[in-house]
């Protein structure tokens, strides 16, 4: 991994422990990004074609790498536009269930609508409680996180091929801004209907681009209001054929943004999905046993028996100024520090977190 290293300046600099608040930019991004506005610059208007080509084959990428069908994909500008534009189109009174102090931008979506909620708290057996929950109630849609952004509480990924097997019309909606990226993942076989990202986290690809995945169910339940120009790939005769996802772009996309979340895609694609997932799980497992011996993690963390790369360790304002003097980017989130560790990270860097925090407590 050390050659990677070398691809984001901003580690040379100290511990970036800070992926859940932004990806870092990258010199191979940068290059590419770089490249494109030069030939903008030369070229104007005839860049268009190249243009439509670049979203094109953005949709196609994001595809493959998570296994959804090409004409399923949707390329919004950040998931809290890409969930507003569809539940617009999902009927009010709908029976959902959300879980407790989830991310703003997912609850508040549901919350400013008039559906019928309910709400589960976070716990070491959310997974058997979601479960109870929908067999003694008519939930209709499930909407979560797939890893919660205070603490990185990791769901269970098989958990939603289960509850889809035992509730084949429940519709699964999830959040994976704080997840793709991070491991490899199979949607076409998740059980999940609705899976959408913002990509400027795990994803490195920058603001301005992120994607919504569809299971063919969810056409069946959603009547998706938006349109525009773009969403009939600028054809006057398209307007009463617009595919279920194209509703999803009812206007112009910028290439530059979609582009870069391609080249990240591929950038990874490259590196292997496989290695990203296994290192990533060495430093989830190496963090959790550190941070546990010396008491920094809430009990619901250390008992659950898989874990993101994501935590929330206990430390008041003066552990947090000292983890910055001493070069280690994070964030202040809860009660607590948050650090998150991705595959340009060290366990090394981990022992050295370690070491710092001892020095204050």
């Amino acid at each position: 991994m050390e050659k990677i290293r070398s691809e984001f300046p901003v580690i040379r600099k100290g511990i970036y422990a800070n992926t859940a608040v932004y990806g870092p930019m990258y010199d191979s991004l940068l290059d590419w990004r770089q490249e494109h506005d030069l030939d903008f610059l030369l070229h104007g208007s005839a860049m268009r074609e190249r243009s439509l080509k670049i979203l094109s084959n953005t949709r196609s990428t994001v595809g493959e790498f998570f296994n959804c069908k090409q004409e399923n994909v949707a390329l919004v500008s950040n998931f809290s536009t890409g969930l507003n534009l569809l539940l617009e189109g999902l009927q009010p009174k709908t029976r959902v269930l959300l879980l407790e102090n989830d991310y703003p931008s997912v609850n508040w979506s549901f919350e400013n609508r008039d559906f019928d909620i309910s709400y589960l708290k976070m716990d070491i057996d959310i997974e058997e409680r979601i479960q109870e929950t929908i067999r003694a109630n008519t939930i209709e849609v499930l909407a979560l996180s797939m890893v919660q952004w205070l603490d990185g509480f990791l769901m269970d990924t098989d958990f939603f091929k289960e509850l889809k097997k035992a509730h084949p019309n429940i519709i699964i909606m999830a959040d994976g801004t704080q997840f793709c990226g991070t491991r490899t993942f199979d949607f076409a076989n998740s059980g999940i209907d609705v899976l959408g990202a913002s990509a400027y986290k795990w994803l490195l690809a920058g603001y301005g681009n992120g994607f919504m995945l569809f299971s063919n169910a969810v056409q069946e339940r959603f009547a998706v209001r938006s349109i525009g120009f773009n969403a009939a790939n600028g054809d006057l005769s398209k307007k009463d054929s617009i595919r279920f996802a194209k509703k999803m772009e009812p206007g112009h996309l910028s290439c530059l943004n979609f582009g870069s979340l391609k080249f990240s895609l591929d950038f990874m694609s490259n590196i292997g999905m496989d290695k990203i997932t296994a290192h990533n799980k060495s430093l989830s497992i190496k963090a959790k046993q550190e941070f546990a011996a010396l008491g920094l993690l809430e009990q619901g963390i250390l008992k659950r028996k898989g874990h993101s790369t994501i935590f929330n360790i206990k430390g008041d304002a003066a552990v947090f100024k000292t983890l910055l003097e001493n070069d280690v980017l994070c964030a202040q989130r809860g009660n607590g520090i948050r650090v998150s560790f991705h595959f340009y990270n060290t366990q090394d860097e981990i022992d050295e977190i370690v070491r710092i925090v001892k020095t204050v407590r």
